[in-house]
């Protein structure tokens, strides 16, 4: 019997556009941030087990918050550590760096608690939906790697993942008959004057439809990607170290797109029904904390969830 599927949960990022710690910041009435309906909504969904990826510098401050609140919740809890220094042998960080190493770097360093289930992968600070994790769940529970590997991201349309409040970033994908062909991750996309746009260089600008379906990190994967990360981090060292040894970052959709540009992945594109929602920046905030209260109204989450 093949293991059951785990939800992985990136919550190691600095947060530098938000401006603090946005992975613990409450948007339910009993101090919940956005993790806990995650956990919530992935637990209703079928999972039992959720693999959390912090940085031993936040662990005091997160389990003083989340951790003692998810001490109630029936989901198996095990935590993984994002860490600069945990990197192939012969490659060292750079001093003066303290950004992560990027998403599929945590997710390498969480291979031990995933102990080779398949897995979903999410950010903390993403409001997913409840659809999403049960599409992702049921999709998960026959993936079977054959000739090429067996993925699936969940898709949302890029005019529903903006904000007011500046710029975020995306993978931006092309997609046909409900598969992933390409995928490109855009760090800096914002509203303009000309519509959505986003720019490589600060200067040049180019316009995206607000239907373009992009990625929001909800992937899901076999076993197999952990090996292909492993693989492929040195060579990402060797590029980041020459060229940017303080901000590289060796994303998810970068190594999804190498995969898929050699053939040996299909991905899968799933859809949900439900709002995405996000903290990308401080004044996000009080619109999530809104949207939850008016979920939480309709009897879509009850008060408190974990008590």
């Amino acid at each position: 019997m093949s293991k059951q599927p785990v939800l992985v949960v990136m919550a190691a990022g600095m947060g530098s556009r938000y401006g603090g710690l946005k992975q613990i910041d409450p948007v339910g009435s009993h101090g919940e941030a956005i993790l806990d309906y995650s956990l919530f909504d992935a637990y209703e969904a079928g999972f039992r087990t959720a693999v959390i990826i912090i940085k031993e510098a936040i662990r005091e401050e997160f389990m003083q918050t989340v951790g003692k609140r998810l001490q109630n919740c029936p989901m198996e809890i095990l935590y993984a550590y994002q860490e600069l220094d945990k990197l192939p042998a012969g490659y060292t960080a750079p001093a003066g760096r303290s950004k992560p190493w990027g998403t599929s770097h945590a997710v390498l360093c969480a291979r031990d608690a995933i102990d080779g289930a398949p897995f979903a992968v999410i950010n903390a600070d993403d409001y997913y939906g409840k659809s999403a994790f049960q599409v992702i769940y049921d999709y998960l529970l026959t993936a079977a790697d054959g000739e090429t590997y067996d993925y699936c991201m969940v898709g949302y349309q890029l005019g529903n993942t903006v904000t007011d409040h500046g710029s975020v970033a995306r993978g931006v994908c092309v997609t046909e008959n409900g598969l992933l062909k390409d995928i490109a991750e855009r760090t800096r996309i914002e509203k303009r004057p000309e519509g959505i746009a986003y720019t490589e260089d600060g200067e040049n600008w180019v316009v995206l439809p607000p239907e373009t379906p992009v990625s929001m990190n909800m992937w899901g994967f076999t076993p197999s990607v952990l090996a292909e990360i492993e693989s492929r981090m040195a060579a990402f060292l060797e590029k980041a170290l020459a060229e940017n040894p303080n901000k590289g970052e060796f994303y998810l959709p970068m190594l999804v797109a190498d995969l898929l540009q050699e053939r040996k992945a299909t991905v899968q594109v799933l859809h949900s029904a439900d709002k995405w929602y996000g903290v990308t920046y401080a004044a996000d905030r009080p619109m999530v904390q809104a949207a939850v209260a008016e979920m939480t109204a309709q009897g879509k989450y009850p008060h408190g969830l974990w008590q």
